[in-house]
């Protein structure tokens, strides 16, 4: 219905067009109350001044002008008020217009991306995607399989190897003898010569830690 209305280019137009055309005859409206509104003021100012002048017919005369300057009042403000409510009409069917255009556009749009992505072309490459995933998967667990000798070796055997060599390193460390502090200088009796007892002492320890060694291996 709108479209049927409003929606050809040609047709809006002509709406723009009776909005300005409304638009400048309220002005022109206004305009007019104005000026009978000063004439009404005159009127009253001229009847103060026959009445104190004791012209009561000429007074008469300016009431009655000024009613008539009232009326005349009275009706270019009915005549704004029904050129405001055809403007507000004519307002809102152009918004809805505008809104109803920008909506179909918007679905004519969607539309054709719709038309453009099918669904089942979707499908298929989603199916594209999950395929190439899970060759690409396939591939780098076959690049990480042992091949050759290390195919061969027993992971459980090389565990236990391990932890032998572990459990000889630590009993190797607890085997060796702890560092000991250098032992205070001990003065002898001036002429008698001391014994080379510390000399003794470290040689014996070097061959304990020799043994100790080849036991461990």
């Amino acid at each position: 219905m709108f479209s049927r209305l409003f929606g050809k280019p040609k047709e809006q137009a002509n709406t723009l067009a009776t909005l300005d055309k409304l638009n400048e005859t309220l002005e022109m409206l206004e305009k007019k109350e104005k000026v009978l509104l000063k004439k009404v003021d005159a009127e009253v100012e001229k009847a103060k001044e026959f009445t104190r002048t004791k012209n009561k017919r000429a007074a008469i005369q300016c009431l009655k002008r000024k009613r008539l300057y009232e009326q005349q009042v009275e009706q270019l403000g009915n005549f704004q008020l029904r050129i405001h409510d055809q403007m507000i009409m004519l307002e809102g069917a152009k918004a809805t217009t505008e809104t109803v255009d920008a909506l179909r556009t918007g679905a004519s749009a969607m539309k054709a991306m719709q038309k453009a992505t099918n669904i089942d072309d979707v499908d298929k490459t989603m199916d594209e995607i999950n395929e190439q995933t899970e060759n690409m998967k396939q591939i780098q667990e076959a690049l990480a399989t042992p091949i050759g000798a290390a195919a061969d070796f027993d992971e459980d055997e090389l565990e236990a190897e391990l932890e032998e060599l572990e459990g000889a390193e630590l009993e190797e460390q607890l085997l060796q003898p702890a560092t000991t502090a250098p032992a205070a200088p001990v003065h002898a009796p001036v002429g008698r010569p001391a014994r080379p007892a510390a000399q003794k002492n470290t040689a014996e320890d070097d061959e304990l830690a020799a043994l100790q060694a080849e036991m461990a291996m």
